[in-house]
């Protein structure tokens, strides 16, 4: 595949806090702001780079990709790797996510020795959720923060 990933440095947090998606996508967009910035270079997220070195995506794992609501919940209680990602706007919808995606888990699988993940999807994104469950996702749960519907997924 023609992806490689990186650590995140300042200079690619930066690019994603500017990235905006179109609604209803636009639940995704990021606040740019210190806090933000911080919580891409702190926690575990991981560039994804074409091979122009040009930045498409990111994945994160662990609490970084649950959303606060569904830990109130309890809907992350079962022991899976939690996972996120997030794909460089312009190249949302146009038939790149399987490939994306693929080597999201191939990447994810290799750096933790697993193959058994969970993701939490917005109820509306039919598109994720069909990419989702066309790579070995099942849908679980089911939650709400107060203005969204979330679904949690799991590959076991």
């Amino acid at each position: 595949m023609p992806y490689v990933t990186c650590l995140m440095t300042i200079d690619l947090a930066k690019q994603i806090l500017q990235w905006k998606y179109e609604p209803p996508y636009d639940l995704y967009n990021q606040d740019d702001d210190e806090e933000s910035l911080q919580e891409l270079l702190e926690q575990p997220y991981t560039a994804v780079l074409n091979e122009a070195g040009q930045l498409i995506g990111f994945f994160c794992t662990g609490v970084s990709a649950q959303v606060p609501a569904g830990v109130r919940l309890g809907v992350y209680d079962k022991d899976l790797l939690d996972l996120g990602i997030g794909m460089l706007p312009e190249w949302t919808g146009q038939g790149r996510g399987r490939e994306f995606f693929t080597f999201v888990l191939k990447s994810i699988s290799n750096q933790h020795n697993t193959q058994s993940f969970r993701l939490t999807v917005a109820e509306f994104n039919a598109r994720a959720i069909a990419l989702y469950t066309a790579t070995g996702f099942v849908k679980n749960a089911a939650f709400s923060n107060g203005s969204h519907t979330f679904i949690t997924m799991e590959k076991v």
